[in-house]
């Protein structure tokens, strides 16, 4: 082993490649009163939803964002969120720009720096850091990685972004029972791995199942937004 080392420190010896760091993003629409959640607003009120999504960010960080294993990045919407006071402290937040799911996590991929880059959304109570270690691994030896979702789409997309990045939201029926095999047929002839499916907030029901079988311990009362 000490032989090697010699060697490769030699002149003319190639240099080694720098290990590329595995990014999180996280998608998060700034939870304001109105704007965020409106389907799950339109069926719970107004305060419930808003309270949803304001905990689900919070619960979210608490949970993965301080995992030293990645970087942890907030993608804002609005844009004019991305340096707001509303997020968690010391979040590392950018804006995720205009047009659709399918274009702003393509600028994602292509902004961000190089390495392994998974993106998921706020809404998925049930998310835990070994889902995300785990995708991470599958970025090892596959080209994209996703977590479905229980209606057809998909709560985590990742790619790995070697030797170059694909492009696979092309024609995507976003929020349709198709997300995810419209996807998927964009990536024929890659290998593509697959996480735990797993069911987002988006109806009362769903909100509902989400409180009695996380309750305080992925939705905490107490919020600390805005503390920096």
């Amino acid at each position: 082993m000490a032989q090697r080392r010699r060697r490769a420190s030699l002149p003319g010896a190639p240099p080694r490649a720098a290990p590329f760091r595995c990014r999180l993003v996280i998608m998060a629409k700034a939870p304001l009163a109105g704007a965020a959640k409106r389907r799950l607003a339109a069926e719970i009120g107004t305060t419930e939803a808003t309270r949803f999504a304001r905990a689900a960010v919070s619960a979210l960080m608490t949970r993965v964002g301080r995992d030293r294993r990645w970087q942890t990045i907030l993608a804002v919407s609005p844009d004019r969120f991305a340096k707001s006071p509303i997020w968690p402290a010391k979040s590392k937040t950018c804006a995720q720009g205009p047009g659709d799911l399918g274009q702003r996590m393509q600028r994602l991929f292509q902004a961000t720096a190089p390495g392994p880059l998974v993106i998921v959304g706020t809404d998925i109570p049930t998310l835990t850091a070994q889902h995300i270690a785990r995708a991470f691994r599958l970025l090892g030896s596959r080209d994209a990685v996703f977590g479905p979702a229980l209606d057809g789409g998909y709560w985590l997309v990742g790619l790995r972004r070697r030797p170059r990045l694909l492009r696979p939201f092309y024609a995507v029926r976003w929020s349709s029972p198709h997300a995810l095999s419209d996807t998927l047929a964009n990536l024929s002839g890659h290998g593509i791995g697959f996480i735990s499916t797993l069911a987002d907030v988006d109806s009362a029901e769903d909100w509902r199942r989400s409180a009695e079988g996380a309750g305080r311990r992925l939705l905490p009362g107490p919020l600390r937004f805005g503390a920096r």
